[in-house]
């Protein structure tokens, strides 16, 4: 798994099985690499890259993840049934019909010698759908027992029942704009929120992300890095303050929009909301939310195996589910003409 944050790739061993009906897993071993500086600037910018140079970093990031995964395996002494991969996005235009995730699934398969299952979005949005979000399939299948599943990755997504079906849908920004802010002050992020805390909010720079056009959207809907880098970017670049400050600013933005949004699909019972996603691990994100949230949702940040693999894991099961012909893509999140079962699958050669 590599996500919106740019912070690496993500690599989970996982057993996963079916018992009566109800779907278990075990989180065996993990490893997370960090993209170099380089590989960072490659992915962030491939957004921008003509088609035939697009396609050759498809190609070789897929073979520079069948080189990591053949590490993992041989270094763990793994034997596996196949790899799931969810690829880097590059492009999420739904509105276009387009989407598109780096890491060609013929390069990774000869490269790690395993069968891998890939590409999870595009079948999705030839059924009308966003392609996105994914996620909420294991929400359904593993994380049951909460009212509403939280990610807070680079974007923040979130997963609910609505007589008995599953809603799911980009809410807005997570640390995508916090990660922005302090690579302006060369850290790769804010740990704990430790500068957010001791910021002040910019009024002036809340009320204009507030105000994005996204917020007012119906579900389903999702957001990409096109639409950061043409709405919110200029936001941040036009705002004259102080890291500290923009960043308190983002914090309380970001805990405003999952509020809004939790109660607006909240009765008077007490609801239990799973928070996973590195944002789960920002202190004085997750205290300002429980704070705007109130004492009627019980707030649940689990072990850090999870925080951290919970999406590996999930694309793990999405690929279990492909091979096994049964949906693992849901139109009730997606907005498709039906349920799918998606994703591609390569053979080594």
């Amino acid at each position: 798994m590599s996500g919106t944050s740019l912070d690496g790739l993500d690599l989970a061993h996982c057993h996963i099985w079916e018992d009566k009906g109800k779907w278990e897993f075990e989180i065996k071993q993990t490893a997370s690499i960090s993209y170099t500086e380089q590989m960072q600037t490659e992915l962030k910018d491939s957004i921008h890259l003509p088609a035939e140079d697009l396609l050759q970093l498809h190609n070789t990031y897929g073979t520079w993840l069948g080189e990591r995964a053949l590490d993992f395996i041989k270094k763990n002494k793994l034997a596996l049934d196949y790899i799931a991969s969810h690829g880097h996005t590059s492009h999420h235009r739904p509105e276009l019909g387009l989407t598109f995730q780096l890491g060609s699934g013929q390069h990774l398969s000869n490269t790690s010698g395993q069968k891998v299952v890939c590409d999870f979005r595009s079948n999705d949005l030839a059924l009308g759908g966003q392609g996105a979000p994914l996620v909420p399939i294991g929400d359904r299948l593993f994380f049951s027992e909460y009212d509403f599943c939280l990610n807070l990755g680079g974007i923040s997504n979130i997963s609910f029942e609505v007589k008995d079906k599953r809603i799911a849908y980009d809410i807005g920004l997570a640390n995508m704009i916090l990660n922005y802010i302090t690579r302006k002050i060369n850290l790769d992020y804010d740990k704990d929120g430790e500068l957010a805390r001791s910021g002040e909010i910019n009024q002036d720079m809340l009320n204009r992300l507030n105000d994005l056009k996204y917020y007012l959207l119906p579900h389903p809907k999702s957001i990409g890095y096109e639409w950061f880098i043409e709405e919110v970017v200029p936001i941040v670049e036009n705002t004259k303050d102080t890291a500290q400050n923009l960043l308190h600013t983002a914090v309380h933005h970001i805990c405003d929009k999952i509020a809004q949004q939790i109660k607006l699909y909240s009765d008077k019972t007490k609801k239990r909301l799973f928070i996973t996603g590195g944002g789960a691990m920002n202190s004085f994100l997750i205290e300002t939310l429980k704070e705007k949230l109130g004492a009627q949702i019980e707030v649940v940040v689990p072990e850090r195996i999870l925080i951290e693999f919970k999406e590996a894991l999930v694309f793990a099961l999405m690929g279990v589910l492909r091979v096994e012909k049964q949906i693992n893509v849901l139109r009730s999140v997606t907005g498709a003409k039906r349920d799918s079962s998606s994703g591609v699958v390569y053979l080594p050669n």
